[in-house]
């Protein structure tokens, strides 16, 4: 503190939300700074479980919560989520904040998406459909609308029917499918900013002026490393950078601010989508690890794919991201094991592999190399402290730690805010 960031050092789906959540209880402000509405954090506050995908988790704790200009927005599922959270008691519309120069995530992406995905078939990437990629594609390419963009009604005018008379062509005369209504969309893209503008504002003045009075701010990330469009396992990646750099850009503030850089990693590991897995588990034992760790994506639903912690993976992430301490989550969900095998390297055509391959290619071929720990079968999800956990337990979080190449803080035992152990 005062400037915190929390990444995901696997895939994503690594208990973010929840570590989250805990450091957000002593923080001023929580910052989201990149990715859009396919990446989801899940808290529970007792048996009410809440779930977002585009505001911080922050906002449970009543924080002042921002969506950084390196958000990709859909304002129409934003107000769904205001809504949802705010009928269930939880104070939105004064405590979030909206970046103008967040791009916006518009019917057509959504449509090209699911065109895309269906083209290529057995080679499809495994997307949420939400739009996501189209929407950075035209980030880069210039053409995209951002959400400050809607103020000026006469340019948003000419530029939407520009953007959807080019999407329309696309989607009609290469997929095939149908276009979307450019009045239609204009109508509806003024009756959200009309609802969302008080809230709309440079944030990254926000963001300094609150570190500038010594402020605490907490940083979000969604995803992974592994899914970095740069640095994760490309193609099979999201479209943006979960990487501790990005928050410089997505939130808007210089590196030299960043006091704190922490790794939420599972116990195991875990993924959604195609691309390689090295260390996936069979099926049988998926099961077994699935309900319990709650494996069912928070945005799609889909059960995911298990497997025994990969320290060549949060290797990787240490190492890009400068992870300086790890958040180790659903610990408790391998309480049942007698033995626990952990990935400490990989061989690849026969030969030892010196660090994680940045080629898919090369990835697929590789086979892990385990090290077998033994388990400990007893209950750890009534810990209070890292001492109240079994030896076996204790050893085991303490390997991971030596061999990711940082040291593990806090360990999540359960979904319950209070199932957290601070070391």
């Amino acid at each position: 503190m005062p400037a915190t960031v929390v990444v995901g050092s696997q895939w994503g789906d690594e208990g973010k939300g929840r570590l989250v959540d805990m450091l957000a209880a002593d923080s001023d402000m929580v910052v989201r700074y990149q990715g859009g509405n396919n990446a989801g954090h899940t808290v529970w506050i007792g048996e009410e479980k809440f779930a977002v995908h585009l505001i911080p988790i922050g906002i449970l704790r009543g924080k002042l919560s921002l969506l950084g200009a390196g958000m990709v927005i859909d304002l129409d599922v934003l107000l769904q989520e205001e809504e949802e959270l705010s009928s269930r008691g939880i104070e939105v519309r004064g405590n979030i904040r909206i970046s103008e120069n967040a791009h916006l995530i518009l019917p057509y992406h959504k449509l090209i998406e699911e065109q895309e995905e269906k083209r290529r078939g057995k080679r499809a990437i495994g997307t949420t459909l939400r739009g996501i990629g189209p929407a950075y594609e035209d980030k880069v390419a210039r053409r995209g609308l951002r959400v400050g963009d809607l103020r000026d009604r006469e340019t948003l005018t000419d530029r939407l029917h520009d953007a959807v008379d080019y999407k329309n062509l696309l989607l009609k005369k290469i997929y095939n499918a149908r276009g979307v209504d450019p009045d239609r969309t204009y109508h509806d893209l003024v009756t959200l900013h009309d609802h969302f503008a008080d809230a709309v504002c440079d944030t990254s003045l926000l963001v300094r002026e609150a570190l500038d009075s010594g402020q605490r701010v907490l940083f979000e990330g969604a995803h992974g490393t592994l899914l970095d469009i740069d640095w994760g396992t490309y193609p099979y990646v999201t479209s943006s950078n979960p990487l501790s750099g990005e928050v410089t850009a997505g939130a808007g503030i210089p590196p030299k601010l960043i006091d704190r850089i922490i790794g939420a990693a599972k116990a195991y590991t875990s993924r959604v989508g195609a691309g390689p897995f090295p260390t996936a588990v069979d099926e049988a034992t998926a099961e077994q690890m699935r309900e319990p760790g709650g494996e069912f994506g928070s945005t799609t639903g889909r059960a995911r794919g298990i497997g025994w912690f990969d320290a060549m993976v949060v290797r990787k992430s240490v190492r890009l991201n400068g992870i300086e301490e790890l958040g180790i989550t659903h610990l408790d969900v391998l309480d049942q094991f007698d033995q626990i095998p952990v990935c400490v390297g990989y061989t690849c055509d026969g030969k030892e592999v010196p660090s994680f391959p940045n080629q898919v290619t090369e990835l697929d071929r590789c086979e892990p190399v385990y090290e077998t720990l033994p388990g400990w079968k007893s209950d750890t999800s009534q810990a209070k402290s890292f001492s109240d956990l079994p030896e076996n337990a204790r050893r085991y979080v303490d390997r991971i730690g030596e061999l990711a190449g940082a040291p593990v803080t806090y360990v999540l035992v359960g979904r319950e805010r209070e199932q957290s152990i601070i070391r």
